[in-house]
């Protein structure tokens, strides 16, 4: 069992939503749960009963509730929650209009900023809202955006999900090919965009790009430019400015009550290897989730400040903005998280008095390999909780954020995904916090890791699965009518079983360690290995940056090839490979020694810093990989391509 590296107080215990919870639980059903672990089984065990009790305890705004909780008659893809609901996802987000809270607080990389209270941008969408809907927007009409993490993002969405329309967006660093290919397939109605945006202390100039898109599209009705003054492009487009301005006074929202599944928001999968998935997911389920996850297990309370960073072309920004629901404070920051310099999102928290902090994992470990430590150059007085994302935390990084960062925090890593805008696995603010580890299986989310014949197994790595259905399963994906595709991509591997992908291991402390994705594992002589396995080690070495491995058939087996981001100045030297393959026989195992180590300059990851190991996989391999526009550095990949030393045979 991993080390304990925190403990919560009894105060923190005390104070937690989760603890409160527990208590509505016990007095109502005449039950006692004795800790989370007792809570978690009874919540998989009596779903109707937990989920209607997370409606409950976070007082959901609703219409009318349903007296039907599921509707499960045959497989799994079939349930249906709450069937006789109707609600509204803006509605709940804007409870409280009449507060002098500050609902958003953001900073621009150039030094902008500005606040808004909930009273304030409750007038911002109402009148968003007001000529959305005189100008024909309707239920069910698909509305896109391409912007970044502004207030204006979040005030577009609010209101179009108030007149029960679907959301989605891109970020405008995504090429246009990538956001024709993803809006094209929805047949949106309306576009917001901008011109141009600044990161990294550069301006970027949108404009060519938003063309083709404008041009491609031809369910396009209205654009609306963000920033902005009025037909840069054509004809219908206007400025958001001059758009709502002609409503102002107009402060009651007639919020459109939708049914439990009615499509909220389409998310788009990474599109590295053929045309993105249109993931659509509901009001209901998705702000039911996200609300169990923020108030029983990041533990917001009203007021509290949280602050994400993410573009808004990751699942992570819909996630964040929910926190609404909760009361807290949004922290929007749109910029480089490394400009001017890499201790500019620690300034924000002292600057902003942020009190739960989330960031990806690459980055808590770039952090890590730099010469900052947070804890002796800022206060973070304010800050009780980090979140961490995107791609395993290594338990170094565990080390790195309790020595370098701070003491007393809960370090709670989860993962999920795009796939259920939300967590399978995540953090508690009840329980200790384990080097390495994260602290526990979602409340109501059957969590299991599945051997390749589908037995659960505990102590041992495997495939993560969910084994009973959840609200924020996706509704489906777009212009899927048999749901051919979502039945494919979810339910083959283990048939009216959830399969998502990871590679993982179910602990005997109930907590999880994900070590990759399950169709990048490694399987040298038949042993599977997660490449997070092999991250861990070579990335401890100072000379290394950065690596990405995959797997090569070779010979009638599978050969490891590892390739590594040297330190600026370095090269890969016969001393250098014996130490990196030293390193991963002693810490890891002979069978995490890779066969061949090469040299690279970078690379390639998507616009959410995810390492993109199968497309470097199909490189290698030869294979075309399309829709290069998601990447963030999409010629990284051309390096892969016919090594000389990697050329025979194909995986």
């Amino acid at each position: 069992m991993n080390s304990i590296v925190w403990q919560p107080s009894q105060q923190r215990i005390t104070r937690a939503n989760l603890t409160r919870f527990i208590a509505m639980v016990e007095s109502e059903h005449g039950i006692l749960l004795n800790d989370y672990h007792a809570l978690y089984l009874w919540s998989i065990d009596n779903r109707e009963i937990f989920w209607d009790s997370v409606w409950r305890f976070a007082d959901i705004i609703a219409e009318s509730k349903s007296e039907r909780i599921l509707i499960e008659e045959g497989s799994m893809i079939e349930a249906r929650w709450f069937p006789d609901a109707r609600l509204n996802y803006a509605e709940n987000l804007l409870r409280n209009r009449d507060s002098d809270q500050i609902a958003v607080v953001y900073k621009a990389e150039d030094g902008r900023t500005s606040e808004l209270t909930y009273g304030e941008l409750y007038v911002e969408v109402a009148k968003l809202s007001h000529a959305l809907r005189d100008d024909g927007v309707v239920s069910g009409d698909r509305v896109v955006a391409v912007l970044p993490n502004l207030p204006e993002t979040l005030i577009a969405m609010l209101a179009v999900t108030s007149i029960g329309a679907v959301w989605a967006s891109c970020s405008p660093d995504f090429g246009s090919q990538a956001i024709i290919d993803r809006f094209a397939q929805i047949e949106p109605k309306v576009l917001f965009y901008v011109d141009g945006y600044y990161f990294n202390g550069q301006y970027f100039d949108c404009r060519d790009r938003i063309e083709p898109i404008l041009q491609s599209i031809p369910s396009l009705q209205i654009s609306i430019l963000v920033g902005g003054s009025d037909g840069q492009h054509k004809v219908n487009t206007v400025s958001l400015e001059a758009y709502s301005q002609r409503y102002r006074g107009t402060e009651t929202i007639p919020f459109t009550q939708m049914p439990f599944d009615h499509p909220l928001f389409i998310l788009f999968s990474s599109g590295t290897t053929g045309v993105p998935k249109c993931i659509v997911h509901g009001v209901g389920g998705t702000l039911l989730q996200h609300v169990k996850e923020h108030m029983l297990h990041v533990d917001i309370h009203p007021s509290d400040r949280l602050f994400y960073y993410t573009t808004c072309g990751w699942m992570m920004w819909n996630w964040l903005v929910s926190g609404l629901a909760s009361g807290a404070t949004l922290v929007l920051y749109d910029g480089s998280p490394v400009y001017p310099n890499a201790s500019v999102l620690f300034d924000l928290i002292d600057e902003k008095q942020i009190n739960i902090f989330g960031v990806s994992a690459k980055y808590i470990d770039s952090v890590r390999k730099s010469s900052i430590s947070p804890i002796r150059s800022h206060q973070l007085s304010t800050l009780n909780t980090v979140l961490s994302t995107g791609s395993p935390l290594g338990p170094e990084s565990f080390d790195f954020v309790y020595e370098d960062f701070k003491s007393d925090l809960c370090l709670s890593s989860i993962s999920g995904g795009t796939d259920i805008v939300s967590c399978f696995v995540l953090g508690c603010p009840i329980l200790p916090v384990r080097r390495g580890e994260i602290q526990c299986r979602g409340l109501g989310m059957r969590v299991e890791v599945f051997n390749p014949q589908g037995e659960s197994i505990v102590g041992e790595k495997g495939d993560l699965v969910c084994t009973s259905a959840f609200p924020s399963m996706p509704v489906g994906f777009w212009n899927d009518a048999e749901s051919s595709r979502y039945k494919s991509a979810y339910f083959d591997e283990y048939p009216g079983v959830w399969y998502h992908g990871d590679y993982a291991e179910l602990l005997q402390s109930g907590g999880v360690v994900i070590y990759g994705r399950s169709d990048s594992v490694l399987n040298p002589g038949g042993v599977r290995i997660g490449t997070a396995e092999i991250y861990r080690q070579v990335e401890q070495l100072n000379e290394v940056e950065e690596s990405v491995v995959i797997g090569q058939q070779w010979e009638g087996d599978c050969r490891i090839i590892l390739f590594v981001c040297l330190r600026k100045g370095l090269a890969l030297t016969d001393v250098l490979i014996e130490k990196i393959k030293n390193r991963l026989r002693i810490n890891a195992s002979p069978r995490h020694v890779p066969a061949k180590i090469i040299q690279i300059f970078d690379i390639p990851k998507t616009k959410s810093g995810k390492i993109v190991e199968k497309a470097v996989r199909d490189i290698v391999q030869g294979v075309v990989v399309k829709n290069t526009d998601v990447l963030v550095n999409p010629e990284a990949l051309s390096q892969f391509a016919n090594i000389e030393e990697l050329h025979k045979p194909k995986c």
